[in-house]
């Protein structure tokens, strides 16, 4: 029997968790057992509460600053949530905030999805890292590689002299292009192709990539790229069904990520963040560039596309830090999340990535953070949106993090200052 005394800690322990957090009467990280984050004292997991108020002020400084609309992180250590906050508004033209459930472009942040998605066919028997990619896309299997220009304008190539591994294609070092950028000459004619359509299935995206010339030799270079798009092609190629459908039903459903998706609903629309640039004076102004969220693509990409909240992809998060499991429902085994999170790319194209860092089977990986110049563990994952939206998880630590905001800024090095400092800022408050 439980003393009047015990009763009385615990009774205090649950009010100050309470506090600690300010849970809206909607909590997206409700109280459901095996199904969603618990929340603790920050003390309980060791974290500082006097030194997380230093990570809730710094982002309220960024709205207060206007250099932000609005923010949500949250951060969670040993599966327990130490900080989740919400400062500002959807939309700077509105009156109303900002909240814990908004929903968020999340963009690049569905390529670690995808990768997962690939994985629980890979624990299936359908493919494997040095397998041909052409063995699964016939289309593939005399690419083409850009050498230069010809006199005329028109791409000088030569033949692939071999196909890309599914090893490649997992890691950006098969050679393609992207459609969203246009630094390479063949990232031109991707955008010129119009080869991610959302309007048009995969299959046309894979008949125009096949055209298209490659920008390096497979294996020799890293890449951003559309790699990760092919690879939601293939889910539905090897599991018979959709993309999107895939990933509502063999991921999403059961890790209970209810708004994560390719679009938002009708009835969720509210809870959308708008996306923010910067105007010419710099001032922060409301983005005119958004499509309709309600629509349903034809294409749902792997490399881009769904749209999620904070607590949803902290789900995901720690899936992965768990070794594949999470809520009593296990998506992979933990040796295969341990390859998920284990650099992958091999020492020649290795040398054209930022130092210290590698590439896993969906994320970036810290190699060495002392050379990356970053606070996080060795062994360490992540990656983030164009829209702004950010996550990383260190097994050292066992710590993880998801940082939403929907900005533009004029460079990319807008928004990674910011998760730069949101990390300066949680790490101090580890005391463990």
């Amino acid at each position: 029997m439980t003393s009047i005394s015990g009763r009385r800690r615990v009774a205090s322990v649950a009010a100050l968790a309470a506090v600690l957090l300010a849970l809206p009467s909607r909590a997206v990280l409700d109280a459901r057992p095996g199904r969603d984050l618990a929340v603790a004292p920050p003390e309980s997991v060791g974290v500082s509460s006097d030194r997380l108020k230093r990570l809730d002020a710094g982002m309220k400084g960024l709205v207060d600053e206007g250099r932000l609309a609005g923010v949500v992180t949250l951060m969670a250590r040993k599966g327990k949530v130490v900080h989740f906050a919400a400062h500002g508004k959807k939309d700077l033209r509105q009156p109303e905030p900002i909240a814990k459930d908004s929903i968020f472009r999340i963009y690049s942040m569905t390529k670690p999805v995808t990768g997962v998605a690939m994985l629980m066919l890979f624990e299936e028997g359908k493919w494997r890292l040095d397998d041909p990619v052409s063995r699964y896309i016939p289309e593939f299997a005399k690419l083409v590689v850009y050498t230069g220009e010809n006199p005329d304008g028109t791409p000088k190539t030569e033949p692939a002299r071999r196909s890309m591994t599914m090893r490649e294609l997992m890691t950006h070092t098969a050679g393609l292009g992207y459609g969203l950028v246009g630094a390479h000459p063949v990232d031109k004619l991707f955008l010129k192709a119009n080869v991610l359509d959302s309007a048009a299935p995969l299959q046309a995206m894979i008949e125009k990539m096949a055209g298209l010339p490659l920008l390096a030799q497979p294996g020799t270079r890293w890449s951003y790229s559309a790699a990760v798009d092919v690879q939601g092609y293939l889910v539905e190629k090897l599991s018979g069904m959709s993309f999107a459908q895939f990933l509502e039903t063999r991921l999403f459903a059961p890790l209970g990520m209810k708004d994560t998706a390719f679009h938002v609903p009708a009835a969720k629309v509210s809870r959308l963040a708008r996306m923010h640039r910067e105007d010419e004076s710099g001032a922060l102004v409301a983005s005119d560039r958004e499509g309709d969220p309600t629509v349903v693509p034809k294409a749902a990409f792997g490399g881009h596309g769904l749209f999620s909240t904070a607590s949803d992809y902290a789900r995901f998060a720690q899936m992965l830090l768990d070794g594949g499991e999470f809520g009593g429902v296990r998506i992979l085994a933990p040796r295969t999340v341990e390859m998920f999170r284990a650099n992958h790319v091999l020492a020649e194209p290795l040398k054209t990535m930022r130092q210290g860092q590698g590439w896993g089977l969906g994320p970036q990986v810290i190699l060495d953070a002392a050379a990356s110049g970053e606070p996080y563990s060795d062994g360490s994952f992540h990656w983030w949106g164009i829209g702004g939206t950010w996550f990383w998880v260190d097994p050292v630590k066992e710590l993880v993090f998801v940082g939403m905001i929907q900005y533009q800024g004029r460079g990319l090095t807008a928004a990674t200052q910011v998760h730069g400092y949101a990390r300066n800022l949680a790490y101090q408050a580890v005391m463990e």
